[in-house]
């Protein structure tokens, strides 16, 4: 057991246009990682089916579109994603957005794609 960060991630990845994000926990049962979205970066339409999630913003503003609304988030707020919820986030601002992610269970093969960016 030791403590994880940006520097001392379980793995970073690339996604998206520029985007990155390291994982910090990586089990089956739960993951957590911390993502940055470059300034008018998008991620595509999807949803899970068993997975239900929740985004909270370190830095910047998010905007959600969800197939019930759209919904602005602000740093030091989060949002909860249940399973089955067609989303997306964006980051429609001038600087970069930061986010911790928790999935449960974790994403791996359960994300199904609903459009493009």
């Amino acid at each position: 057991m030791k403590p994880v960060s940006r520097s001392e991630s379980l793995k970073h990845y690339g996604w998206g246009n520029h985007c990155d994000g390291w994982n910090l926990v990586d089990n089956p049962d739960m993951s957590v990682k911390l993502e940055r979205m470059p300034p008018g970066t998008a991620e595509a339409e999807h949803f899970h089916r068993f997975a239900r999630q929740f985004f909270f913003i370190l830095k910047g503003k998010a905007l959600f579109q969800t197939e019930e609304g759209d919904i602005e988030v602000y740093a030091q707020q989060g949002l909860e994603i249940r399973p089955g919820l067609r989303h997306r986030i964006l980051n429609k601002e001038k600087e970069d957005l930061e986010f911790i992610l928790c999935s449960q269970p974790t994403t791996i093969g359960d994300r199904i794609e609903t459009s493009k960016v």
